[in-house]
């Protein structure tokens, strides 16, 4: 079942969910939809290096630290955008923290982040794969971004990049091993 926009704030308000900073605090756009709320992009971005003698090899695992040896970290500002240039991939994180706990007393739940259609309209490519946000999960999300369309485009933190729509999780599940917690960085650390 999908939140309304009126479950997402009665969530919000009695802590089954957390989103800090807390939506609309600091803008006077309101972030939410009839079914999802908008986040924002950080200022952090991971550019792939292009170019570099080295192979991928997913049998190997970390992933994280692959992307880290292997990319550029450009800070960006309001006055120091990204210019994601055609056919570019780049890793970035929410401004937003977000936290879906999961409560013994119920009710959990679980997430999916999806791109939002206005960036679509211009080729852009936000979180393609891989949207769920489990119940559990408590960070940054890390944002997968690619540019489709026929011109550069630039990046600036508090864009709204994505939307979230929220799910109540049937049961309340048990805690994963590999659940990330305390996730800050666009590489999932």
């Amino acid at each position: 079942m999908i939140l309304s926009n009126k479950e997402i704030l009665q969530c919000l308000q009695h802590g089954r969910i957390a989103i800090e900073p807390a939506p609309g605090t600091d803008s006077s756009i309101i972030p939410f939809n009839t079914s999802s709320i908008d986040l924002h992009l950080g200022d952090d971005i991971l550019s792939p290096k292009e170019g570099a003698p080295v192979q991928m090899d997913l049998r190997h695992g970390n992933i994280a630290e692959f992307l880290t040896k292997n990319s550029d970290h450009p800070k960006i500002s309001e006055s120091l955008p990204y210019s994601l240039q055609q056919g570019k991939l780049v890793l970035a994180k929410t401004r937003e923290r977000v936290a879906f706990p999961i409560c013994e007393d119920g009710p959990c739940y679980a997430a999916r982040v999806e791109g939002r259609s206005s960036l679509a309209r211009c080729g852009i490519l936000v979180h393609f794969t891989a949207p769920t946000i489990h119940a559990g999960f408590e960070g940054t999300i890390t944002l997968e971004i690619i540019n489709l369309g026929v011109h550069n485009f630039l990046l600036t933190p508090g864009l709204p990049i994505c939307q979230l729509i929220i799910e109540e999780v049937k049961g309340i599940p048990v805690e994963a091993p590999n659940q990330f917690r305390g996730q800050s960085t666009p590489t999932g650390l």
